[in-house]
C-alpha cells in the first residue's frame, strides 16, 4: 500500500476550487492508500507572519471542514505539521544541500511573488513584503513534510507539477550524497481544470475571491452575481460567448450536464446573465447543503478537531521518530533524546 501525502496551508476555509480538486482526489485514495494529510500552519507564516492571529482558528476549521467534505480520519492520518517538530530538523538538514539557484528557478515561485506582492497583508494595507528566506525557501520545507513520512504519491495540479520536481531533486542528492533513504515522490495528477473566481482568476484564498463551501445561499448569490460574463452581450437578449463567461465555466465543472442547454441558449440570445447567475447560485447552494449540514454537526461537537489532531500526533510520532533517527545517523550526527 503507498503512501500518499498532502497538505493544506490554514489561511481559510475550503472553496469550490478545492472541491473539484484535491479534495476528490483525498476522498478516493483514502480507500486505497496509506493517507497523511497535515494542516501546514508553518507555511501559512511564509505570507501571512505579520497577522498570525487567526492560524489556530483556520486550523481547527480546515480540520472539520476536510471531515466534513468526506476525510475519514478513521481511514487517513490527519495531523497538524507544527506537532511534528522533526520536520523542521530535515527541512534544516535538507537546506544544506540544496543550492540556491534551484529554489530561484521555481517558476510557480516567480508566480506567487508576483501575485502576492500585489494582494495587502491585511485589508487596506500596504503589499506584502514576501521576499523572505521563508518563502524562497518553502519548497524545502515542503520537501521534508514529504519525505519524513516516506511519501510515495502526491496529489498534485499541473501548476505545482514543479515544485514536486524540485522535492525529487532534493531527495535524489540527499539520496546520492548519504545513502539511499527516501522515495522519489510520484504526483498523482488531478485532472480537474482551474476553478476561476468571479473575478475571473484563479479562485484562491490568497486573492479574496473565493467562494466557500460552507458560505449561505446569501453569500453565493452574491458572489455569482458579481461573476464576470461576456462583456459583448449588453441586453438580456444578446447572443452571448459561454466561453469568456466565468458563469458558463462554473456550469461545466460543477454541472457538466446542464452545461450544454445553458450554453446553447446563451449563444442564441434566450438565456440572460442575471437568469443564468441566479440559476447557477440555486444549484450551487443544493449541492453544497448536506455539507453545510455535516459542518454544523461536527461544530456542535466541542473540541472535536483537538481530537482528531491529538490522534494524527499520535499515530504520526513514531513513524517520524524512525525517518530522524536514521537521517541523523546516515549524516553521522549525534541522535538527539526528545521528550516523548
Amino acid at each position: 500500500m503507498s503512501r500518499v501525502v498532502t497538505g493544506y496551508r490554514p489561511t481559510g476555509r475550503l472553496h469550490l476550487g478545492h472541491l473539484l480538486g484535491n479534495i476528490s482526489s483525498m476522498q478516493q485514495m483514502q480507500a486505497d492508500h496509506e493517507c497523511f494529510f497535515f494542516i501546514a500552519d508553518w507555511h501559512a507564516l511564509t505570507t501571512d507572519y505579520e497577522d498570525t492571529a487567526s492560524i489556530a482558528a483556520n486550523t481547527r476549521d480546515l480540520v472539520l471542514d476536510w471531515i466534513a467534505a468526506g476525510i475519514d480520519p478513521f481511514r487517513a492520518t490527519i495531523y497538524k505539521q507544527s506537532d511534528v517538530p522533526e520536520v523542521a530538523e530535515l527541512a534544516l538538514y535538507l537546506s544544506m544541500i540544496t543550492p540556491l539557484g534551484w529554489l530561484e528557478r521555481n517558476p510557480t515561485y516567480k508566480e506567487q511573488l508576483r501575485d502576492l506582492s500585489a494582494t495587502p497583508q491585511r485589508s487596506g494595507g500596504a503589499p506584502r513584503q514576501i521576499t523572505t528566506h521563508g518563502f524562497l525557501g518553502y519548497p524545502v520545507l515542503q520537501c521534508a513534510d514529504i519525505a519524513i513520512v516516506g511519501g510515495e504519491l502526491v496529489p498534485v495540479g499541473e501548476d505545482q507539477i514543479p515544485h514536486l520536481e524540485l522535492t525529487r531533486e532534493i531527495v535524489r542528492r540527499f539520496n546520492r550524497l548519504y545513502g539511499h533513504r527516501f522515495p522519489e515522490p510520484q504526483p498523482i495528477l488531478t485532472s480537474t481544470p482551474r476553478v476561476m473566481g468571479p473575478d475571473g482568476r484563479r479562485m484562491s484564498k490568497s486573492f479574496g475571491n473565493a467562494i466557500w463551501l460552507s458560505d449561505p445561499i446569501e453569500r453565493i448569490t452574491k458572489a455569482v452575481a458579481s461573476a464576470v460574463t461576456d462583456p459583448a452581450k449588453i441586453k438580456r437578449d444578446d447572443p452571448g460567448d459561454p466561453e469568456v463567461c466565468t458563469v458558463y465555466h462554473w456550469w461545466r465543472q460543477f454541472f457538466p450536464e446542464a452545461a450544454p442547454d445553458v450554453a446553447d441558449r446563451c449563444r442564441t440570445g434566450h438565456l440572460g446573465c442575471v437568469q443564468d447567475k441566479e440559476a447557477l447560485a440555486a444549484a450551487l447552494s443544493a449541492r453544497l447543503e448536506p455539507f453545510r449540514e455535516r459542518r454544523a454537526e461536527l461544530e456542535a461537537k466541542a473540541g472535536i478537531a483537538d481530537e482528531v489532531l491529538s490522534a494524527g500526533r499520535a499515530k504520526i510520532r513514531p513513524i517520524v521518530g524512525e525517518t530522524i533517527e536514521a537521517v541523523r545517523d546516515a549524516m553521522h550526527l549525534p541522535a538527539t533524546r526528545r521528550p516523548t
